[in-house]
């Protein structure tokens, strides 16, 4: 692997990584947990198919990436379920969530 594919690894932008079991994976719906400008959370990297993420409200995620071509998009787990409950919303797009929730980071690959 050299220098610009670790770059694009999520986990690389993480200090203090840890992975879930294959219990917790699939109990929890997490990826990978660790600090993230100076706080520890829990990330669902699940990725986008044919335009679509899917979530879930049973997630014990803290927050939930998107990673496309060049960055990666966070939000908020428990924001972006509050917005889908007050919004009696199941499907959203990206750029609505990124507007529209207060707690998002934008992070750029390399």
């Amino acid at each position: 692997m050299n220098i610009f594919e670790l770059d694009n690894i999520f986990e690389s932008k993480l200090k203090e990584v840890n992975f879930p079991s294959k219990q917790q994976k699939l109990r929890e719906l997490w990826d990978v947990e660790g600090i993230l400008h100076n706080q520890k959370f829990k990330f669902d990297l699940r990725p986008i198919k044919n335009n679509i993420k899917i979530g879930s409200f049973s997630t014990k995620a803290d927050k939930m990436v998107f990673d496309m071509k060049d960055k990666w998009i966070i939000v908020d787990i428990e924001e972006l379920h509050k917005y889908l409950k007050e919004n009696d919303m199941k499907n959203v797009h990206l750029e609505s969530l990124v507007s529209d929730l207060d707690w998002n980071i934008v992070l750029n690959k390399v």
